[in-house]
């Protein structure tokens, strides 16, 4: 019996843990959003890796097609024109 609680205590403890992950990515994404130095890249996503909403959906990680033209990632100021396919997207 005192290997099934401590099982769900472990799990609890994890589960916890995961979300509080989550949390923290979800807030880092906003960060960027804000912090000098950044710009909107669009064209250049894989599916799945975009930062925000765009195309019907309004979430980060929801692009369903690499290389789309409207999905976007936040980069460093002057990277985006560096790569095939990058158009930065004006604010």
């Amino acid at each position: 019996m005192k290997n099934a609680k401590t099982k769900a205590i472990v799990a609890t403890a994890l589960t916890g843990i995961l979300a509080a992950g989550i949390g923290v990515t979800a807030n880092k994404q906003e960060a960027l959003a804000e912090e000098e130095g950044m710009e909107k890249c669009a064209g250049i996503v894989k599916a799945g890796m975009n930062d925000c909403g765009a195309n019907d959906h309004a979430c980060s990680g929801l692009s369903t097609e690499s290389g789309n033209a409207n999905e976007w990632i936040y980069l460093p100021e002057g990277t985006c024109d560096k790569i095939v396919n990058g158009r930065v997207v004006k604010k």
